[in-house]
């Protein structure tokens, strides 16, 4: 058997090309086209073909990659069912089953389970374990029944692999690779077959090199092989009754015993030295298996000094992620700027798209290998927003994220889809001033009618819009795709455009997208009925396997890798970026079917096999000649711990001290705190900004307000800059684009009951029938003013709480007076002053005696006397207002009693007297305050100060953000400012 290998930190792709034209170089130049070179990866493979176009003109190899095995349309087998199209049956059965086994991963979606499913199936076809493997299997008495119902889930699989089944693509490749060895028995080729980049972690692709090992003139070749490993650090990796997986080197160990060969049978590719044998040495130890970690002791005393081997290691400890992306980005402008080939390589995409925004500031664009998810693109997006609002009434904000979209009525022109902002525009004022919280299109084409003609047009397209979103509660998959499809390119297309002409299937995403919806639609006959939610969840998970590569020219030598690239580097300088437990290595997904003992006893790869690889790519990429190391201490969340094989690294220099181990350590952290530095002085503001100052505006007094409402002047007392806000700048808050069912809006709609409920009381009505009525009242509102079913309902029985209370006291206040005032609203000016007051009570009570008494209903607490004395004017001044006559069917009226009439609660009832511990005051006195507090800011020396005196600290102003507050305190003195 030939197997060779090269150590990490070579250039892999390099050094596999000159031994191959070192050992032709006796050969006729057309022997080397004869040759077969299966590779691990499309960018393995195309650094082989740039090495040998590098190497002059000549034959080149047969170059294939491992996984188009299993594609050749020749190979006698029928072709193999799309992962799709398996998916989407195994969804259906999967329901079946979830409706039989409810307990069995509650709240899961189906098609979550369904991909897990496949992922396990794919597995066992790869690895060649059939599903009546599972059978014999011994669970264990803890989570048996868990374990039990899993193995009910996967039986599903098992007609799957049935020699009559229509064959995966895993399936295939499997028994592709079984036919070729079988083949080669008795047919060996003629011509070398050289297998070359992969580690074998699949079964499939294992057994393949296994059966090129085989052939007399079969050749593997692996990448990244530690020659630094002991005998018994290569044993250790079977000592226990796990296997150590996610040890760097096991695939090499596991691939080996298949081949029944021992780790000295290992040949030297090329009799090359790796960039840093020290460094290898020190990473070797570092990452020994934990059985063995006390070879630490031993043999670190033998590294030498491990400043020279850390000499090309960096490490930078950012304060977040964004620190550390700024870094990394200053890195790689620096190697673009010494013509220095350079790479960042890191499984967080997250940090990647951080570094390529922070490149793009220097017009610096990186070659991604990995590219943009689909999902993040334009049309993925668009896609997305489409199916996951179908079925559901659409918020004001879901309504904009769709005429937002930049893909949004783009099929007739630029000068139609400026026609579009505008209108959005307009719309979106008008929606969230006046509503309705869930747009039809009967409100928008009441909108429509106000003022331009222009709308209509417009509008009806948009009326078309909401209409398709309406969807039955569960229909066949192929009418939710071509819906879908449908109402996408009504909204791409816009009002008088078409799809064709639009931006939806344009450029790489819109073709990447319209490939996947046109897989999906051509599969959607295997995918039953299915509802919109479920549908939603569908194309959310379907479209994660897009991926669009930008087709703008990249920098030729700055590059982002995934981690399996690093078997293919080419670069002077590495990054590796996130280095943090959870990101690199990323934590082995759960898996739901079987547990690590039933996985080893059956066959299967442990979950650790994937730490395993990223520990071989990681140990490949520290062996560069130079290489950075990053981490950030802290996530959005909560501190982050450092990836344990940095954790390693670091804790095996630092305990060598009598080979300079921390002297070591410190030089690593110095150079990283210079580019940590440079951040700091990139992100440092050109010119220092003072904090604003405590507003107090003094307008000129013809531009001040003439007019408050009784209830405006608790905010003229306690607020007075949001009077000037909002009277004299005539800035008004809108309402949030997503309404919600807030305080004010409850007591609105309480009002509303009440009020209608005393207009249409009856004469003699009793608790019981008052009751009765007033839940009517509180039906019909709700249902045409509250747009939450929820919400109604909890309203409702809130309401139904206090209502035989209420109803009660209703009636004792029928017999003791008349409603002669029900909300309405009335002005009149305050004495000697060119000032008006206005007021709407809630009711007014004419009494027997020819007083009155003042209601005021109030959902929620009750303010106290001392509140009312102090700032809560409103009871106060109505009664003032009733005894200057202020309403016209009153006259002048003495004011008996004021009362203030809770709606929530116990629905208790409370008088105003107007009486507090140290103080009282009379409607005639706080009606003299007020002409006192209006005089005061009728005076062009009073400013109207932020928060003079706000309530509670926590409280807000509607315009906190106009007056900076946050930038200045409350304990701040106010600077009054001349307005002209």
């Amino acid at each position: 058997m030939a197997v060779f290998a090269l150590p990490p930190g070579v250039d892999f792709p390099k050094e596999l090309v000159t031994g191959l034209l070192e050992r032709m170089q006796s050969q006729p130049p057309e022997a080397i086209a004869r040759v077969q070179l299966y590779l691990n990866s499309g960018r393995m493979l195309r650094r082989v073909r740039e090495e040998f176009q590098r190497s002059g003109a000549r034959y080149l190899p047969r170059l294939r990659l491992v996984s188009d095995l299993g594609q050749d349309p020749l190979a006698g087998l029928p072709l193999a069912v799309s992962s799709l199209r398996r998916k989407l049956e195994l969804a259906q059965l999967v329901e079946q089953l979830t409706r039989a086994i409810p307990a069995f991963e509650a709240g899961s979606s189906h098609f979550a389970l369904a991909e897990s499913l496949s992922a396990l199936m794919a597995e066992m076809q790869s690895e060649g374990v059939h599903p009546d493997v599972l059978e014999d299997l011994e669970i264990a008495e803890s989570h048996a029944e868990h374990w039990r119902r899993s193995l009910d889930f996967i039986r599903i699989v098992a007609r799957y692999f049935d020699d009559d089944a229509a064959l995966d693509s895993e399936a295939r490749q499997r028994q592709i690779v079984e036919a070729i060895a079988q083949g080669w028995e008795t047919h060996p080729p003629k011509d070398p077959v050289i297998v070359a980049g992969s580690t074998g972690s699949r079964g499939a692709t294992a057994a393949f090199m296994c059966a090129v090992a085989t052939l007399e003139n079969g050749t593997i070749i692996l990448p990244g092989f530690d020659r630094e490993m002991t005998d018994a650090a290569w044993k250790s990796l079977y000592s226990g009754v796990f296997p150590i997986e996610d040890h760097p080197q096991f695939r090499f160990r596991a691939l080996l015993d298949k081949m029944d060969l021992a780790i000295g049978d290992v040949g030297e590719w090329r009799d090359i030295d790796p960039h840093d044998r020290a460094r290898n040495r020190l990473i070797s130890l570092a990452l020994r298996p934990a059985p063995v970690t006390d070879q630490w002791r031993s043999e670190g005393r033998e590294l030498g000094d491990l400043r020279e081997a850390c000499q090309g290691l960096t490490l930078i400890e950012a304060r977040d992620p964004r620190e550390e992306a700024l870094a990394l980005a200053l890195v790689l402008r620096e190697a673009a700027e010494t013509g220095t080939r350079a790479a960042l390589i890191t499984p967080d995409r997250l940090l990647a798209r951080r570094v390529t925004s922070a490149l793009d500031r220097w017009g610096i664009i990186p070659d991604d290998s990995a590219g943009q998810p689909l999902q993040q693109t334009a049309p993925g997006r668009l896609l997305r927003h489409v199916a996951s609002f179908r079925g559901q009434a659409l918020t004001i904000a879901d309504l904009l994220v769709l005429l937002k979209h930049p893909l949004c009525a783009t099929g007739a022109g630029a000068t139609a889809r400026g026609q579009h902002l505008r209108l959005t525009r307009d719309l979106e004022l008008e929606l969230r001033r006046n509503g309705p919280a869930f747009p039809a299109p009967d409100a928008l084409r009441i909108w429509a009618e106000k003022k331009a003609q222009d709308r209509t047009v417009w509008v009806d397209w948009l009326s078309g819009v909401l209409d398709g979103f309406a969807a039955p509660e569960k229909a066949p998959l192929s009418a939710n795709v071509d819906t879908h499809l449908a109402l996408t390119s009504l909204i791409a297309a816009g009002p008088e455009g078409c799809v064709e002409t639009s931006e939806l299937w344009r450029e790489e995403g819109g073709r990447e997208a319209l490939r996947l919806m046109q897989e999906l639609q051509r599969e959607a006959a295997h995918g039953g009925e299915i509802s919109p939610s479920a549908y939603a969840d569908l194309i959310n998970r379907h479209l994660q396997s897009g991926i669009v590569r930008s087709g703008m020219a990249s920098h030729p030598l700055i590059a982002i890798w995934g981690t399996l690239e690093a078997r293919a580097q080419g670069a002077e300088l590495l990054i590796c970026g996130g280095l943090n437990e959870g990101s690199w290595p990323e934590a082995p997904a759960p898996d739901p079917w079987l547990s690590r003992q039933m996985r080893l006893a059956a066959g299967l790869l442990l979950p650790e096999r994937q730490i395993g690889l990223s520990a071989h790519d990681f140990q490949q990429a520290l062996g560069s000649k130079r290489v950075v190391l990053s981490r950030a201490r802290r996530d959005a969340e909560a501190e982050t711990i450092p990836s344990r094989w940095l954790n390693r690294i670091l804790n095996l220099v630092q305990g060598l001290p009598d080979q300079h181990g921390p002297d070591a350590i410190d030089a690593m952290r110095k150079r990283g705190v210079r580019w940590l530095e440079m951040v700091k002085a990139f992100e440092a503001p050109r010119t220092q900004l003072s904090p604003a100052t405590r507003p107090s505006p003094k307008p000129p007094v013809p531009q001040r307000p003439k007019n408050l409402s009784v209830t405006a002047v608790q905010t003229l007392i306690r607020d007075p800059y949001a009077i000037y806000a909002k009277r004299v700048l005539r800035l008004f808050p809108l309402d949030p684009m997503r309404p919600a069912p807030d305080p004010l809006l409850r007591g609105q709609i309480l009002h509303e009951i009440v009020e209608r409920f005393t207009r249409t009381r009856a004469v003699e009505e009793t608790a019981d029938a008052a009751r009765d009525r007033l839940m009517a009242i509180t039906d019909a509102v709700l249902e045409t003013e509250v747009p939450w079913p929820s919400t109604r309902r909890i309203w409702r029985a809130r309401i139904a709480r206090i209502a035989q209370t209420f109803s009660e006291d209703e009636v004792q206040r029928w017999q003791s007076g008349t409603p002669a005032v029900i909300e309405e609203k009335v002005t009149i000016p305050l004495e000697n002053d060119d000032f008006t007051i206005t007021a709407k009570p809630d009711r007014i009570d004419l009494l027997s005696d020819g007083t009155v008494r003042i209601y005021d209903y109030k959902s929620g607490a009750l303010p106290s006397e001392a509140e009312i004395i102090a700032f809560n004017k409103q009871m106060l001044l109505e009664a003032a207002m009733v005894e200057r006559g202020a309403f016209e069917g009153l006259g002048a009226r003495t004011v008996r009693e004021m009362t203030y009439v809770r709606l929530g609660g116990r629905g208790e009832t409370r008088e105003v007297k107007g009486k507090s511990k140290d103080r009282t005051e009379t409607p005639d006195e706080a009606w003299a305050r007020l002409r006192e507090l209006v005089a005061r800011y009728q005076r062009p020396s009073q400013g109207f100060t932020a928060r003079r005196a706000m309530q509670k600290t926590p409280d807000r102003s509607d315009y906190d953000l106009l007056s900076r507050f946050g930038e200045w305190d409350v304990t701040d003195k106010p600077e009054p400012e001349e307005l002209g």
